[in-house]
């Protein structure tokens, strides 16, 4: 018999209403053996997200301050669920517990990770399934880096002990024993790695979307769905700002060769994307790109100096200087006279006057420009196509609008195109894109 994975998002398990679906999903297939649980997310419209509140939690307690209320609406979430889906699950106790953490230094990412332990002790009640605690199986080195290979060996020996089974995402343990998070969405990653200790036939990860788009929808009316990409398209296209799975998620299971299958629990007979080591022969090839992501809360660094290319080794000290000021880029473009360079502005905060001075004291440059609420915009080609041809596309199509381009990066590796705007031409840049290479499967 085939083994299938599960993991479902905040969005799945928000509610008791979401709990039901999640649970005849689960239930309509024997294959589909253990679920990857995250902590509740949003009911609605401008509701909060629990590990939200979890960190605002830690933040108030840091600043000496009271977390009676916001502690009071996570324990009525957990609360409602347990209470509606007629559950003993002591989630009371549970709650209790953590509360009482407060009076013993709590640390930040146990907190943070109570949102995931608390969802998949209910999950795991109401599926009648087994509980496994992450801290039990995921590990972390003395580095705070993830285990790999302790984690696979640990986990593969206790998932065979249980035919069923529920385990919260998010976190694992360090060599201290203390607990450890992976970065937000990291549920994702933990499905993956329990999908690669299972040995699964398929890692299904189930969201509010019916798979990866081709563009965000607030960008562009009713994107198409991608129905097949890559692992490489996958991670290219989650690290550059499509959220909807972790970028890094792809790991364990492309080690494995396992495919996922991104899926709607509010829809659950779309079909949904799936991502595989390689593309299907039958992928449509009139579409010359797998997709568009982008992402805002850049900022721009432009540096003229004369003969700037030519002087050996000078573009790599001027990185350096931006390393040592702890600043790391995104992309980079030069010409004979100059340098662009493309960096997170939060990266930035608090130390823009002492990089520039910096860059002048040590480089003497004519000119320095630094511009901040840049966006960046990526164009996910198919495998074999080349990005010339996509860039050549796609600047036609921007040049016919007012948009100005601020930085253009051709990926040597032909997956992706860079094109770099101000944040206010975002939505109309992807959307112009999009138009201009979706009107070739019209």
């Amino acid at each position: 018999m085939q083994t299938k994975v599960l993991k479902f998002g905040g969005t799945s398990l928000s509610s008791a209403e979401q709990f039901k679906k999640v649970k005849r999903i689960v239930k309509a297939e024997k294959e589909r053996k253990y679920v990857v649980a995250s902590a509740p997310g949003m009911r609605f419209k401008n509701d909060e997200k629990v590990t939200d509140m979890l960190y605002k939690c830690y933040e108030l307690f840091s600043e000496n301050k009271n977390i009676n209320d916001v502690f009071s609406k996570i324990e009525k979430r957990f609360l409602e669920i347990e209470k509606e889906l007629q559950l003993e699950a002591n989630i009371t106790e549970e709650l209790y517990k953590i509360r009482n953490m407060f009076s013993k230094n709590i640390k930040k990412d146990y907190l943070a990770s109570r949102g995931e332990y608390l969802n998949a002790i209910l999950l795991a009640k109401y599926l009648e399934y087994d509980f496994i605690d992450a801290s039990e199986i995921i590990f972390f080195d003395k580095y705070h880096k993830f285990d790999s290979e302790k984690t696979n060996f640990v986990l593969s020996d206790v998932l065979r002990k249980h035919k069923h089974a529920v385990i919260p995402g998010f976190y694992g343990i360090e060599t201290n024993r203390e607990i450890k998070t992976f970065s937000r969405g990291g549920s994702d990653i933990t499905g993956s790695i329990v999908a690669r200790a299972a040995n699964a036939d398929v890692y299904e990860n189930w969201t509010d979307v019916s798979g990866f788009l081709m563009a965000d929808p607030h960008c562009v009316e009713d994107p198409l769905i991608i129905s097949e990409l890559n692992y490489n398209e996958l991670r290219e296209l989650s690290y550059r700002g499509a959220t909807v799975l972790h970028e890094d998620a792809v790991f364990p299971v492309k080690m494995a060769r396992i495919p996922i299958n991104i899926r709607n629990t509010n829809k659950p007979e779309d079909k949904g994307t799936m991502v595989t080591p390689a593309l299907s022969k039958n992928t449509n090839k009139k579409v010359t790109i797998t997709g568009i992501a982008g992402k805002k809360g850049y900022s721009l660094i432009y540096i003229k100096k004369s003969s700037i290319n030519s002087e050996n080794g000078l573009k790599e000290c001027i990185l350096n200087r931006l390393k040592i000021n702890g600043i790391f880029f995104e992309h980079v473009s030069s010409s004979t006279d100059s340098i662009t360079v493309i960096l997170k502005t939060t990266n930035l905060e608090g130390k823009k006057s002492t990089v520039l001075n910096d860059l002048y004291s040590n480089f003497s440059p004519e000119i320095i420009i630094f511009e901040e609420n840049i966006a960046i915009v990526a164009i996910v080609s198919k495998e074999g196509t080349k990005s010339e041809e996509i860039l050549f596309k796609a600047l036609k199509a921007i040049l016919k609008t007012a948009i100005k381009t601020k930085i253009i990066d051709k990926g040597s590796n032909e997956s992706s195109v860079i094109i770099g705007i101000k944040e206010e031409d975002y939505e109309k840049t992807v959307n112009v894109i999009y138009r201009e290479f979706i009107k070739e499967k019209k």
